[in-house]
């Protein structure tokens, strides 16, 4: 073979190549836009699941306050095995106290496992905010997630989403 027929398909071949994603998880990366939002409860879970869906455990454990942190470790091996989660929310409920605002999200989840198996969990999450007026000095404290608490459901994901928290 000559030279100048090898190049060109050297080229190709390395060109078809950097087309293919290194892995599936890769593909699902590139599919899905990242979404870090933090202005309302419900768009912190929503952030919270995009980041699992793409991988970015720490990015996922960030949305979690200091009071309801996880340990890392253990939180980024749960989702060893998550292929993809779809996430349904309910309607998320406010109220102050003392300077901090608590909401709660209910929520239901589909986990597909890398084996191709779904589960269906339901529940709430509760987060809180320091009022922003009143923070006065560094750092400053978006929403964070306090606790979540979702139990395996039999119920379609759709209908599984608790009506209140």
């Amino acid at each position: 073979m000559s030279r100048a027929y090898r190049i060109p398909c050297l080229i190709a071949a390395m060109t078809a190549l950097s087309a293919l994603p290194a892995s599936a998880g890769d593909e699902v990366i590139a599919e899905m836009p990242y979404l870090d939002d933090r202005s309302t409860a419900t768009d912190v879970i929503r952030s919270l699941y995009n980041a699992i869906n793409r991988g970015e455990y720490l990015r996922a454990w960030s949305y979690f306050g200091e009071d309801g942190r996880p340990d890392f470790e253990s939180f980024a091996a749960g989702y060893a095995d998550t292929d993809l989660v779809e996430l349904t929310t309910g309607k998320e409920t406010a109220e102050g106290a003392a300077g901090t605002t608590y909401w709660t999200v209910p929520v239901a989840i589909e986990t597909r496992h890398l084996d191709g198996t779904t589960e269906i969990f339901a529940g709430c999450y509760t987060l809180s905010q320091p009022n922003p007026a009143i923070q006065a000095t560094p750092p400053f404290v978006p929403i964070g997630i306090r606790e979540g608490s979702l139990a395996a459901s039999d119920a379609p994901l759709d209908a599984a989403v608790p009506a209140r928290c």
